[in-house]
């Protein structure tokens, strides 16, 4: 069974990250195979609260765009080297394609074997000339090993097509020689006399023992095959080793890591249809071809704690969304097929998660309890938030019943470390809670920071508008605002850009403003903030 990959949103919060672990332990419970993970690093609070109840920070996910290992190519489609041409020809043959890639006896990639190097060497291809091995040409020509003395069989072919006279006569044959013959005794003796390389015996013609023992002691390799002269000399070429035929100068490979969109575009440059397919050490891992390019194996996701594409993961537009479990606005994330999607207007992700717990009746471990119960505290700010629901209120109880918690202990702890601010930029500060809206194609970014004491910053203010700045022309954001939510007071401060001013007077209602003003009562970016300022623009 694929695995299924469980994510919140860009900007991981605890909420976010302890509700992508807790449904993953619900969802594998039940049967599923499924992973959570996280889109960026981990602010303070949640990595106290994972570490806390013993719980490993997930792994970090880059992006789910379609991958050349999530196509249906030829996997372990290659030959080496040292193989025969025939062979290598009819591996083409039962894939029904047009190359094969060749590598050396480590798998890596050396070039590509294509059938119309193989039409050309047939056509016009020399074949007085063998490199090759002895059992390439035994197996080329289904022949019988008679005697072996050499593994490498290098040498000039002559078939015995002459009068006997006339070969003895005026053909020299010596170590490099590679002679068929068939029913021709005074030949094979000058053949062996001349310890030629090897003696191919063509329609079924045996050798007498003195002949035999002769050969041996001339050190001349022989063989049997019952295919006629004719044949036997049509066919022998294609026991030459198939690197004689690979074109290496144009090695164009994808790694199986690579994103789909990379063979692509050098398709469109290159124009070939047969690519090599390698891993991150260059070792060939099988074949990919343009027009084979129909089964793609989306990688599965479902999503927690939000359901807008710019809070999403890079390339959510080409995995295929199974469910979404959110407590957000419903944002812009569309699929091409029914699925699960459960939305609440209730504080926290974690507070649906818990009920879905209940409807299936299975029992939550007490670190699993913990996580759950410190996404919905850290949501709600402690209740605080007017997000802030009865049944949030309720499932946080019993969650922290089953974990076995000092309540107000833990969450002074959770909160103090959430809001700490020492050895981090002003712009890791903006950044690290900060959410992407798109409205009629404008980026509204909004940035909350809790705080137990807004003062560190705000003596610092202008700096943080600069850096703000900053941030909105290289993102490309229409507006940049920060909510400063001083959790002990149960307000935020507003620092915004220039370009925010005229819509945050509208959205406050207010006829003037400025920076650092000073909201009672505003906790909530998705309840409070968002609507207006969506209503204002």
């Amino acid at each position: 069974m694929k695995k299924t990959y469980i994510f919140g949103h860009k900007n991981p919060d605890t909420d976010s990250v302890t509700s992508a672990i807790a449904l993953s332990y619900l969802k594998n419970k039940q049967g599923f195979n499924t992973k959570p993970v996280i889109l960026d690093s981990l602010n303070s609070e949640t990595e106290f609260v994972l570490k806390h109840f013993n719980i490993d920070i997930p792994e970090f996910l880059n992006d789910v765009k379609i991958k050349i290992e999530d196509i249906d190519y030829y996997k372990n489609f290659c030959a080496k080297e040292n193989v025969s041409i025939l062979r290598a020809y009819e591996e083409i043959r039962k894939k029904s394609v047009t190359a094969i890639p060749i590598t050396s006896e480590n798998k890596k990639l050396l070039g590509l074997l294509t059938l119309k190097a193989i039409a050309n060497e047939l056509i016009s291809g020399k074949f007085d000339k063998i490199e090759t091995s002895y059992k390439n040409i035994l197996e080329t020509l289904k022949a019988e090993e008679i005697i072996k003395i050499d593994e490498e069989i290098n040498g000039n072919i002559v078939v015995a097509s002459y009068g006997s006279e006339t070969i003895l006569t005026n053909i020299e044959m010596d170590s490099e020689t590679i002679l068929i013959v068939g029913n021709r005794n005074r030949v094979i003796d000058y053949a062996i006399s001349n310890r030629i390389k090897l003696l191919v015996v063509i329609g079924g013609h045996k050798l007498s023992e003195e002949q035999l023992n002769k050969a041996k002691e001339n050190k001349v390799n022989i063989i049997a095959t019952q295919y006629d002269a004719f044949y036997t000399a049509k066919l022998i070429g294609l026991s030459n080793y198939v690197k004689k035929l690979i074109d290496n100068s144009r090695i164009e490979s994808v790694n199986k890591k690579d994103d789909l969109d990379v063979l692509l575009q050098m398709s469109t440059k290159k124009r070939y249809n047969n690519y090599p397919v390698v891993n991150e050490k260059g070792k060939c891992e099988g074949l990919i071809r343009i027009t084979d390019i129909k089964e793609k194996n989306s990688k599965k996701v479902i999503l927690v704690d939000h359901n807008e594409i710019e809070q999403s993961v890079t390339g959510i537009e080409e995995a295929e969304i199974l469910e979404i479990i959110d407590h957000h606005k419903i944002g812009s994330i569309s699929t091409t097929k029914p699925i699960n999607f459960r939305n609440m207007s209730v504080g926290s992700t974690n507070t649906i998660i818990y009920m879905m717990y209940k409807e299936s009746r299975i029992e939550i471990p007490s670190n699993i309890a913990g996580i759950m119960f410190s996404g919905i505290v850290s949501d709600t700010l402690n209740f605080t938030s007017p997000t802030t629901t009865k049944i949030d209120i309720e499932a946080a109880s019993d969650l922290e019943k089953i974990a076995g918690i000092n309540k107000e202990e833990y969450v002074k702890q959770m909160f103090k470390e959430g809001t700490k601010i020492e050895g981090k930029t002003k712009e890791e500060i903006i950044t690290k809670d900060l959410k992407v809206f798109q409205i009629d194609n404008k980026k509204i970014a909004v940035s909350q920071v809790l705080t137990l004491s807004a003062n560190e910053i705000l003596e610092e203010k202008e700096q943080y508008i600069a850096q703000m700045e900053k941030i909105k022309e290289e993102k490309g954001y229409f507006v940049l605002i920060m909510y400063l939510t001083d959790i002990v007071k149960k307000g935020s401060y507003v620092l915004y850009t220039e370009s925010a001013k005229g819509i945050l007077q509208s959205a406050m209602q207010l006829e003037d403003i400025y920076q650092g003003i000073y909201r009672s009562g505003i906790l909530s970016r998705k309840k409070q903030i968002i609507p207006k300022l969506m209503n204002s623009i």
